[in-house]
């Protein structure tokens, strides 16, 4: 019978043979940070489906989780970079947010009317670019695959982008879908840079574009969630739909 100690020095052979063979394993190649965005694209819809959408309309729901605070939300984009995002908390008023697509703007009942400047000007009007999917390298300038990591039991690609004007951002793709399901970056804003983590999810098809139904967001120790229960495009939108609204216009003859 072989002794208990030499078993143990057995496995203990076999199992540093398994590190050796796994640590000269070649590491799977990554690919290329463009590569995976215009994966995305593609299945988001293509691009010749992002270039049939001049402009768009979404509701939903806000919710402050854990807080009880609640409300409608509207948003508007139209090409190339017009928005407009209109969020009705129930007890508190409403917040506003949009840009007509030269100044970005903020205004709400609790805070007053706000014209954004820098950083959180240029984060913006990335958001605003109704074919920001498509025309990515027309406002990031690098493009970085840094890794893989599970997001939610998903293993994701993570692509550092480094826009032309403001801190990088970093996107998560799912390795089997291509779909963006998380991102992160520091945050512009007048207490500062805030981190934030963006989560996407419920991704549903319409009108030959793919988009998600649920975005939840923490910053500052606090949980967003919006919920959108309705995408329209191609719609007729008013023609004053991205004016600024007087409030902001004071400021800007300031």
């Amino acid at each position: 019978m072989q002794h208990p100690r030499n078993r143990f020095l057995f496995v203990a052979a076999l199992a540093a043979l398994a590190c050796s063979i796994a640590a000269a394993a070649p590491e799977e190649a990554l690919p290329k940070g463009d590569l995976i965005l215009d994966k995305f694209v593609e299945a988001t819809g293509g691009k010749s489906a992002y270039e049939k959408i001049h402009n768009e309309k979404w509701t939903g729901t806000f919710e402050l989780v854990g807080k009880g605070v609640k409300g409608a939300v509207t948003a508007y984009r139209s090409e190339p970079n017009k928005s407009v995002t209109v969020i009705e908390l129930e007890g508190i008023g409403s917040v506003q947010d949009g840009t007509d697509g030269e100044t970005a703007w903020t205004l709400s009942a609790m805070q007053g009317p706000r014209i954004k400047q820098g950083d959180e000007r240029a984060v913006t009007m990335r958001e605003a670019a109704l074919r920001g999917a498509v025309d990515w390298r027309k406002m990031y300038k690098n493009a970085e695959t840094t890794g893989v990591e599970n997001v939610n039991d998903q293993t994701c690609y993570k692509v550092v982008l480094t826009p032309n004007e403001g801190k990088p951002e970093t996107r998560f793709f799912d390795k089997k879908t291509n779909l963006l399901v998380k991102l992160t970056m520091q945050m512009a804003s007048p207490m500062g840079e805030i981190p934030t983590e963006t989560l996407l999810t419920d991704y549903k098809e319409q009108n030959g574009l793919t988009a998600p139904r649920k975005v939840r967001q923490k910053a500052l120790g606090q949980e967003f969630l919006i919920s959108i229960d309705q995408v329209e495009y191609n719609i007729d939108v008013p023609k004053d739909k991205f004016d600024l609204p007087a409030e902001i216009k004071a400021l800007v003859k300031k």
